[in-house]
């Protein structure tokens, strides 16, 4: 079937390679000019948005978008592929080769004769395995973890890492007497003017935090993305409240809008 008659294939369990046609005849030339410019290096945001509106949906628990974010996504893969193949480097056929590789090579308990049974044995033996893949043995162990990803979520990932080698505290009163400790020091560095000093500790203090999300076992992403939904609402309902009264978020003095804002708290 040529690329002309796959972009118009409705055939279930072709339609991979149909997406694969469509974005090959998008960047041939006559194609569409904005896809025609794009390089690996200006898709990096896009790649980014789709991810995050992929998992902004997941946590909505929007189901039937999901299949609509997921095809985003895909895209994004498909569209990285299609620039590697023009370079003759890979297509996306070596891409899916490379993870069903990769996901056989890193389940031996599945695929060979490995005795891992648990989940936490699992997940040892992939670790054990991907150091060796990458020749990470003799690197520091914590080498290359989390690399590229938000901070917030790195934090999470070098603690879990690191407690694996039994460096954790031994439970939670250890994570939040460090906090207090924490919170103790950067009241020090404000008084004492040190802005550096300070600006670490605070640094700390969000590191610590991120601890304590990760001995509740709760995604710390997710925490702030509800906390931030919360002060988005709250705000919300206090700049409502402060037009209902002919007022507005510009002239109304701090003492009114905490009052609004206590109000919106149900307080």
């Amino acid at each position: 079937m040529t690329d002309a008659e796959m972009i118009e294939c409705p055939e279930k369990g072709r339609q991979l390679e149909r997406l694969r046609a469509i974005m090959h005849r998008l960047r041939a030339p006559g194609g569409c000019p904005w896809d025609a410019e794009q390089t690996h290096e200006s898709l990096v945001p896009n790649l980014i948005e789709e991810a995050y509106e992929t998992i902004d949906t997941i946590r909505r628990g929007d189901r039937e978008h999901l299949k609509e974010e997921l095809g985003d996504l895909l895209l994004q893969v498909v569209f990285h592929s299609e620039l590697a193949a023009e370079d003759g480097a890979y297509d996306m056929d070596d891409v899916a080769r490379g993870i069903s590789e990769k996901l056989v090579r890193r389940h031996p308990h599945v695929f060979a004769t490995s005795g891992a049974s648990t989940a936490d044995a699992v997940l040892q033996q992939w670790d054990e395995i991907k150091r060796a893949e990458k020749g990470d043995e003799e690197k520091p162990y914590l080498h290359g973890v989390g690399k590229g990803l938000p901070s917030l979520l790195r934090a999470a990932k070098l603690q879990k890492k690191a407690s694996k080698v039994g460096f954790d505290w031994p439970d939670e009163a250890g994570v939040l007497g460090k906090i207090r400790e924490e919170v103790d020091e950067l009241t020090v560095e404000m008084e004492s003017g040190n802005e550096q000093a300070f600006q670490e500790e605070l640094g700390d203090l969000l590191f610590s935090v991120v601890n304590l999300a990760r001995f509740r076992k709760v995604d710390p992403e997710v925490l702030l993305a509800a906390a931030n939904e919360k002060f988005e609402d709250r705000f919300a309902k206090m700049e409502s409240a402060l037009k209902a009264k002919g007022s507005s978020l510009e002239a109304a003095s701090p003492d009114e809008m905490e009052a609004e804002w206590q109000t919106a708290k149900g307080h």
